[in-house]
């Protein structure tokens, strides 16, 4: 199934993501949590799953702790998603991986102002990072009790004075393999250089759920506007019979969001390129 991010269009409403994804036709939605309340209010959420005849296929846990009413903290993150999740119907969550650094955000106000980031270590690790290292037990069994998939993301490489800097913890595909379940974020692998496609090969049945956006030195691009060749992915995916949801999460910038028209049309741009290369009927 092909699902739309409403993080694709966090600048719109709610009502007008779901409206622009079922005119361009998607099987369904990912939700992102985040700062608007109606992506975390459940009844709201039904109506509008309801009203556009496009169910709620994933919940994307919110990344940053400023989520007013939500825990501040990862894991109470996590499991808040996943009440939602069972609250909504959906089958699975995603969730980012720890940080290893907090990140401070500074201004050079010289002749060529600039802004940058630098990368403060956390003296202390959360209870999510020692999940993550050392209680799948208990994620599986949060998932068992749930009946909600608990998909762990890959994640991007953070530029620090112009070099590539790990901002989390278990963030390469070799540590990934830890994982039961993963979500594959192409445009994430694009910002390391590496193939998804091969990296999808290597992780294999792990993968149960795919972010698919491109990349050309800027992150979450429509498919085909970038490098990352991700026809061949889509392609390959239809011949292991792959059976999980595709989500197409680009950012705002890469949507035409200035003008609804152009909008919609590159909504159902992402949508016909999936369509157009992941076709398990397709003949090898």
């Amino acid at each position: 199934m092909i699902a739309f991010s409403t993080g694709s269009l966090y600048t719109y409403g709610m009502a007008r993501v779901f409206d622009l994804a079922a005119q361009a036709g998607y099987d369904g939605i990912e939700v992102l949590v985040d700062h608007r309340w109606d992506s975390r209010q459940p009844a709201y959420l039904r109506r509008l799953s309801a009203d556009y005849g496009l169910p709620i296929l994933v919940i994307h846990s919110p990344f940053v702790p400023e989520v007013v009413g939500w825990p501040a903290d990862q894991l109470g993150r996590l499991r808040r998603s996943v009440a939602l999740a069972q609250e909504v119907g959906a089958s699975t969550v995603v969730t980012h991986l720890p940080f290893r650094f907090c990140f401070v955000m500074g201004h050079w106000n010289g002749h060529r102002p600039r802004r940058f980031l630098l990368p403060v270590p956390f003296l202390r690790r959360e209870p999510y990072y020692h999940l993550l290292r050392d209680g799948l037990d208990e994620l599986m069994a949060l998932e068992a009790e749930s009946g909600v998939t608990i998909a762990v993301e890959n994640m991007p490489s953070n530029r620090v004075l112009g070099m590539p800097v790990n901002g989390y913890w278990f963030n390469t595909p070799a540590e990934l393999e830890r994982f039961p379940h993963l979500t594959l974020d192409t445009t994430h692998l694009g910002t390391w250089g590496l193939d998804p496609l091969a990296v999808y090969r290597q992780l294999g049945e792990r993968v149960v759920h795919v972010h698919l956006s491109d990349f050309d030195g800027r992150e979450h691009r429509l498919p085909a506007d970038g490098w990352l060749g991700l026809e061949r992915l889509l392609r390959q995916m239809a011949r292991d019979g792959y059976r999980h949801v595709i989500t197409v999460e680009t950012d705002p910038s890469a949507m035409d969001v200035e003008e609804e028209g152009p909008c919609l049309e590159a909504v159902r741009r992402g949508l016909a390129f999936c369509r157009e290369h992941f076709n398990p009927q397709r003949t090898p």
